[in-house]
């Protein structure tokens, strides 16, 4: 072979060699590639991870207003408790399930609820604990509703008892906004509210205003006559009595023969018994359908509890959303 065809030779081979070896380069170029975006994607992902807070409000509104500390806690809270019905897992991963277990709804928002008004994370456990304990009870009172008249609608489900005492502050701030809840507010239709007098013996003008409120409800003004008690509260006189009577309505001889009538005095004492029998040691004292509540007594609270209870009873287990 001359010199000039070992020339042409050696230019085929390296032609060869390099369409040969072209294919590689290609196909590595395009796994470069691959790899560039797959770790771009990654980096896009931790970069929303590290970046964006995970969301502590488990879809609501009232866990999305927080931030900061209060975020925090909110989180730890929704990840360690758990609802007492309705799921197994935790706050959290309930209200990541479709449908959304309506209960750990309600206590998402009660845990982040509390946690805006500034409580520790021990005391909404403690709360969180005694409303489970409220709400679960198998023990039903027996409870004497016919004595007083109630308050509310007739065929609501959730019968709300409250065991009061004239002389209770407390009493006078509860009793009139759960009225209103109940006759006029977001509990009308859903809850009934029925009285049992208990006074309270270290409570001055406890046993005059329980006659009292006995015998206006002899004379068909029981819840007239109460709510003027306890807007009047801190203007309470024995021997003013009748002329309060008179004002909502009540004939004054009337009530003061009501009031010294000795069955009035019978019936007084056998609603404190009650009361006694089924462990009130305190007022107020709250029952939901006969089962006694250990829960926050605030207004917030209560209607939360009783709103729970109306869905029990109906079966509302469930949101859509």
């Amino acid at each position: 072979m001359n010199r000039t065809a070992r020339t042409f030779d050696y230019a085929k081979d390296r032609e060869q060699a390099r369409v040969a070896v072209a294919p590689c380069r290609i196909e590595s170029g395009f796994a470069r590639g691959v790899v560039l975006l797959r770790t771009a994607a990654a980096l896009i992902v931790l970069t929303l991870i590290l970046c964006c807070p995970r969301d502590a409000s488990a879809q609501t509104d009232t866990c999305d207003a927080l931030r900061g500390d209060k975020r925090a806690l909110a989180d730890q809270l929704l990840d360690s408790q758990h609802p007492y019905d309705c799921c197994d897992g935790t706050l959290r991963a309930c209200l990541q399930q479709k449908p959304v277990c309506r209960l750990a709804k309600r206590l998402a928002n009660d845990v982040c609820r509390r946690v805006a008004s500034g409580q520790s994370r021990a005391d909404i456990e403690r709360a969180l604990a005694r409303r489970a304990v409220s709400m679960t009870s198998a023990r039903v009172a027996a409870i004497d509703t016919t004595q007083m008249d109630p308050a509310g609608a007739a065929d609501a489900k959730v019968q709300v008892v409250a065991y009061v005492c004239a002389r209770c502050p407390y009493c006078s701030q509860l009793v009139p906004r759960l009225h209103q809840s109940v006759t006029e507010g977001a509990l009308k239709g859903i809850a009934r509210l029925h009285v049992r007098i208990f006074p309270i013996r270290t409570h001055e003008g406890s046993t005059d205003g329980g006659l009292a409120i006995v015998a206006a409800q002899k004379l068909g003004k029981l819840w007239p006559f109460l709510l003027h008690l306890y807007r009047n509260f801190d203007r309470f006189d024995p021997a003013r009595l009748p002329d309060c009577a008179s004002a909502q309505g009540m004939d004054r001889d009337a009530f003061i023969r009501m009031m010294n009538d000795a069955a009035t005095r019978q019936s007084l004492v056998a609603s404190k018994r009650e009361g006694v029998r089924n462990k009130v040691d305190a007022t107020p004292t709250v029952f939901l359908n006969g089962r006694i509540y250990t829960g926050d007594l605030d207004t917030t609270s209560l209607q939360d509890v009783i709103e729970e209870e109306n869905d029990r009873l109906a079966r509302r287990i469930h949101d859509q959303r």
